[in-house]
């Protein structure tokens, strides 16, 4: 090589040098932006609306102060039904929606812009079809010719528990006079005895089985027993949000945690937050309280198969790809520091 030739390589050189230099100035630059950005959030100005059902989530969250010292906001939205709840999802109105598994499909299947973020997992006592104290209704095979209520809407757990069991029984759906009530209405028809039976789950079936209901059949064995925190694609969208989500999931985490290590305290703080009698608080709690958990590959294939018995009873017009559903970075198996 020339002396020409020389120079120039050691031009290049020096330039190509200083372009790395920039680089990696520049990265670096970028990160510290970053940084800075972060550490610039006024948490005081971030709103959360979390939707609720019978006070599930906010009567846990108090009674273990896990969102004591939380810097953003918090504003609760209480619904008796899944139904309400994923309407206001779809309007914007809430960031966080709590329901059982066939309320998530059915509201995915509407559109309803959601994701599945977490999961409890239960055994299904807290779902069932009851009778009353003196029916002659002994067995699901009783209730041909009977009426049904199902709380609450199309697509509820406690229709797919009402499907299962009289297919398990031989008794074809439209030999059952079945209609929909939303729970509070539902307790005082069946309290009323205007319907024969009442498949419906949670503190209503806890208020009706300590006023003498009689227990028919327990989604156990039936039911997923999984119930899923969705948000909605807005709320996920936004950046900062979404580390408010990611506090409330540990935070909800800790709570249920905290009610399973001190089952009488949490039945007497339910009791008193719900304006219900304390045996009702501690019928409920004895059914089991779950932890709060990242979505795992089983619970997507359980909730799989659920829609597609409801797409085959063409109670939903259409399949939902499950496991385009869940976001599964909001809520990790492994978790972030908490906000402060």
């Amino acid at each position: 090589m020339g002396f020409i030739g020389r120079k120039l390589a050691r031009q290049s050189a020096a330039l190509l040098l200083s372009f790395a230099v920039l680089l990696l100035s520049g990265c670096d630059d970028e990160g510290n932006k970053q940084a800075s950005a972060t550490e610039a959030v006024d948490w005081s100005k971030v709103k959360l609306i979390l939707g609720d059902q019978a006070k599930g989530l906010r009567t846990v969250v108090d009674a273990s102060k896990a969102f004591d010292g939380i810097p953003y906001q918090v504003e609760w939205a209480n619904f008796q039904g899944a139904a309400p709840l994923f309407e206001a999802l779809r309007a914007g109105a809430v960031d966080l929606a709590p329901a059982g598994d066939t309320p998530v499909l059915a509201a995915a299947t509407g559109g309803t812009p959601l994701r599945i973020v977490a999961v409890r997992r239960g055994q299904g006592r807290s779902i069932g079809i009851l009778v009353p104290p003196d029916s002659d209704i002994k067995t699901v095979a009783d209730l041909k010719g009977r009426s049904v209520s199902i709380s609450s809407a199309r697509g509820s757990i406690s229709q797919y528990l009402l499907i299962r069991a009289l297919e398990n029984a031989g008794v074809k759906e439209s030999d059952v006079n079945i209609g929909f009530v939303m729970p509070t209405d539902a307790l005082s028809a069946f309290h009323g005895g205007k319907i024969d039976a009442w498949a419906t789950f949670g503190i209503y079936q806890a208020f009706a089985e300590e006023n003498g209901a009689r227990l028919l059949l327990s989604g156990e064995g039936i039911n997923t027993g999984l119930t899923f925190i969705t948000a909605s694609d807005n709320a996920l969208a936004d950046k900062i949000k979404r580390q408010a989500l990611n506090d409330v999931l540990q935070r909800l985490a800790k709570a249920f945690d905290w009610a399973r290590a001190n089952p009488e305290q949490y039945a007497q703080v339910f009791s008193s937050a719900n304006n219900v009698p304390l045996p009702v608080s501690q019928r409920l709690q004895s059914w089991g309280v779950e932890s709060l958990q990242p979505v795992e590959a089983a619970d997507v294939t359980a909730l799989q198969g659920v829609d597609d018995l409801f797409v085959a009873k063409k109670i939903f017009p259409k399949p939902v790809q499950v496991s385009g559903l869940v976001d599964r970075e909001v809520f990790p198996s492994k978790h972030g520091v908490l906000l402060r």
